[in-house]
């Protein structure tokens, strides 16, 4: 496989000089070869895994542990409204 190292440079917005496009060409088209044997390889009925261990998050009880604590720290403040702090408007 052939790879058009100008072309993918000017896809990928970046510039390059002669000397680069040379050094590419090659390193692609064996990434290329790579990615194609990779693809030879048969994975019929290996199962898809995320992590290389069995690995699993331990769960909490999903229950409210905190207090609903809102008219008590909106005391101190010099103006709420519904349940808002009410400021100044900032911006005409």
């Amino acid at each position: 496989m052939d790879i058009d190292v100008k072309k993918v440079a000017m896809l990928a917005r970046i510039r390059l000089t002669e000397q680069e496009t040379r050094d590419l060409g090659p390193q692609l088209t064996s990434i290329m070869a790579y990615i194609e044997q990779l693809a030879e390889v048969d994975t019929d009925g290996v199962t898809a895994t995320a992590h290389p261990h069995d690995a699993a998050m331990p769960l909490r009880a999903d229950v409210v542990s905190n207090t609903n604590k809102r008219d008590a720290l909106q005391k101190p403040a010099p103006l709420t409204e519904s349940g808002l702090y009410v400021v100044p408007k900032v911006i005409e």
